[in-house]
C-alpha cells in the first residue's frame, strides 16, 4: 500500500451515485472530506429510482386503481366498462420518474462533491482507472455499485428471448398473455400488476411457496389471493427449456412427477439480480468477494482495510433503506476510525407491494427457529377486524413474536391492506425495546385498521406475567 503521508487526489472517491453512494457522499462531505463521486451508468439515480421502488410502486398504485374501479360495484357504486390507456399508464411512470432522477442530479451537482461520468476499475489499491480514460487516486473508497440482472438458468430462455424487471418498465405496449418465471418480490409485483392492467398472467416457482423468505402462513395468504384475481400459480416446479413459436412463448417444466407446459406472448426473467462488480478488477485492490458479492464486516469495511462498500453489491440485503444505513456507517466510520460504529440488523424490514402487501420487521418465526431463538407468537385476521371489513380487505392477518420472559417484542408481520405503512408501528416498537404489555395498552382510534395490532399484543400479555417494578 502507498504511504499513508501521500497526497491523495481525494480523501474519498464514492464508485457508485445511487442511494447507498449518494448518503455515503454525503456523510463524508458534511464531516470535511473532499469527495468524488464516480458514476458508470447511462443514468444516474440509481437501482431504486430508475429501476426499481418508484417506477414500480407508480406502476403498481394504477394498477390498484383500476382493480377497485373495476370491483366498485362492491360498495353500491356503478361505473361504466374500465379500459387500460397502457401508453398512457407508462408516461406518468416515466416522468415521475424523470422528476426524481433530475432531483438526484442536483444533489449530486450542487457543489459538494466532483461528480465524474465514467466507469471505474481499480489499478491498484488507492487509484482507478476511468472509461474516459482519466485515473483518481483517494485515500478511501466506498463501493456502491449496485446490481444488475441475473444470468438465466436456461441457454433455451435467452434463445426465446424474454423480458426482465428492467425492460419490463420500458414497455410501449401490454401484452395479452404472460409467464412469469420467479417468486419473490419482483416476480410477484410484476404478476399482479399486469393481470390488473389486463394480461393473462401464469407464475412458475421454483420453491414450495411463492415468497420463500418470508413464513409460510404469509405465502400462502398472497397465494390465496393472486389465485382470487385469475392467475394461474404453479410452484414447486423445476424448469426444462423454454421454445419460441412464432407469436408465442412455451416454458417446460416438471411439477409432481409430471412434465407441463405454459405458452404466453412473453416471459417475465425474475430470478433474482448479482451484484454489479465484475468490471471492478477488486483483485488488485485487496477486495474479496464471494460470487461477486464483496465481503465486508460490520462496520461496511472490506478485506481492505481502506475500502468500504454499500448496498446491493455488498448485501447482505437487497433493500434500499439499508444502502443507505450501510452508506452513512461507512463514511461515519472512515471519518472516525477511532470510534467505528456497527451496523445492526435487529430491526430489519422488509415489504412486498402486492396485494394484499406482505411486510415483516425483526424476526420471522423460519428465522427464530433457525437461531434457536424462544418466542411466543400471537396472530389475528383481517377478516375479522372492523376497518378492514369495510374496506372489502380481506386476505392476511397480522403476528407478533415476543420474548416469553419479558414480553419484548421481537417480530412482526402484516400481510394486508398498506402492510408497508402498518408495519412501520411495529418499528417504533422495537426501536424502542417496547413489550406487548406496552402495545396493548397504547391507545389506538376505533376504527382503524391500525388497531389490530392491540390483539394480538393482548393475546400475548395474557400469557406473559408483568414484572412488577
Amino acid at each position: 500500500m502507498p504511504d499513508t503521508n501521500e497526497a491523495w487526489e481525494f480523501d474519498l472517491a464514492v464508485i457508485g451515485g445511487g442511494s447507498g453512494g449518494y448518503a455515503a457522499a454525503r456523510t463524508a462531505h458534511a464531516a470535511g472530506l473532499k469527495v468524488a463521486v464516480i458514476e458508470g451508468g447511462a443514468e444516474v439515480g440509481g437501482l431504486c429510482i430508475l429501476r426499481g421502488c418508484m417506477p414500480t410502486k407508480a406502476l403498481l398504485y394504477a394498477a390498484e386503481v383500476a382493480h377497485l374501479a373495476r370491483n366498485a360495484g362492491t360498495w353500491g357504486i356503478k361505473t361504466g366498462e374500465v379500459t387500460i390507456d397502457f401508453p398512457a399508464v407508462m408516461a406518468r411512470k416515466r416522468k415521475l420518474i424523470k422528476d426524481f432522477a433530475d432531483y438526484r442530479k442536483g444533489q449530486l451537482n450542487d457543489g459538494r462533491f466532483t461528480l465524474i461520468r465514467g466507469q471505474a476499475r481499480f489499478r491498484d489499491p488507492h487509484t482507478l482507472e476511468l472509461s474516459n480514460g482519466g485515473t483518481v487516486s483517494a485515500k478511501h473508497f466506498v463501493i456502491s455499485t449496485g446490481s444488475v440482472i441475473s444470468e438465466p438458468p436456461l441457454p433455451s430462455l435467452k434463445e426465446a428471448g424474454y423480458l426482465t424487471s428492467d425492460s419490463a418498465l420500458e414497455l410501449d405496449h401490454l401484452p395479452k398473455s404472460l409467464v412469469v418465471l420467479g417468486g419473490g418480490a419482483i416476480a410477484i409485483e410484476a404478476a399482479q400488476f399486469f393481470a390488473r392492467m389486463g394480461t393473462l398472467v401464469t407464475i412458475i416457482q421454483r420453491s414450495t411457496h411463492i415468497l420463500k423468505d418470508f413464513d409460510e402462513d404469509a405465502s400462502i395468504e398472497v397465494e390465496k389471493a393472486l389465485r382470487a384475481e385469475g392467475i394461474h400459480l404453479h410452484t414447486d416446479t423445476h424448469l426444462v427449456e423454454v421454445h419460441k413459436h412464432r407469436n408465442h412463448k412455451t416454458v417446460v417444466f416438471e411439477k409432481n412427477g409430471a412434465r407441463l407446459e405454459a405458452s404466453a406472448e412473453e416471459i417475465l426473467f425474475a430470478l433474482g439480480r448479482s451484484p454489479n462488480t465484475a468490471f471492478l478488477h477488486l483483485e488488485k485492490a485487496g477486495v474479496e468477494t464471494d460470487r461477486g458479492r464483496v465481503k465486508a464486516d460490520d462496520m461496511m469495511r472490506t478485506s481492505a482495510a481502506h475500502i468500504y462498500a454499500a448496498g446491493d453489491c455488498t448485501g447482505p440485503h437487497d433493500i434500499v433503506h439499508i444502502a443507505i444505513q450501510q452508506g452513512e456507517l461507512a463514511a461515519h466510520n472512515i471519518v472516525n476510525a477511532a470510534s467505528p460504529k456497527t451496523m445492526d440488523y435487529r430491526q430489519l424490514t422488509s415489504v412486498v407491494f402486492s396485494d394484499p402487501q406482505v411486510a415483516t420487521v425483526g424476526l420471522t418465526e423460519h428465522a427464530a427457529k433457525e437461531k434457536g431463538i424462544k418466542y411466543l407468537v400471537a396472530s389475528y385476521p383481517f377478516n375479522d377486524h372492523g376497518k378492514s371489513l369495510i374496506m372489502e380487505a380481506l386476505h392476511g392477518f397480522v403476528k407478533l413474536l415476543a420474548n416469553p420472559v419479558s414480553g419484548e417484542i421481537l417480530g412482526g408481520c402484516c400481510v394486508g391492506p398498506v402492510g408497508g405503512e402498518l408495519i412501520h408501528e411495529i418499528i417504533v416498537a422495537m426501536t424502542c425495546r417496547m413489550t406487548v404489555h406496552a402495545l396493548a395498552a397504547t391507545p389506538h382510534y376505533h376504527p382503524t385498521l391500525a388497531e389490530i395490532w392491540t390483539y394480538p399484543a393482548e393475546e400475548l400479555a395474557d400469557q406473559i406475567p408483568l414484572k412488577q417494578p
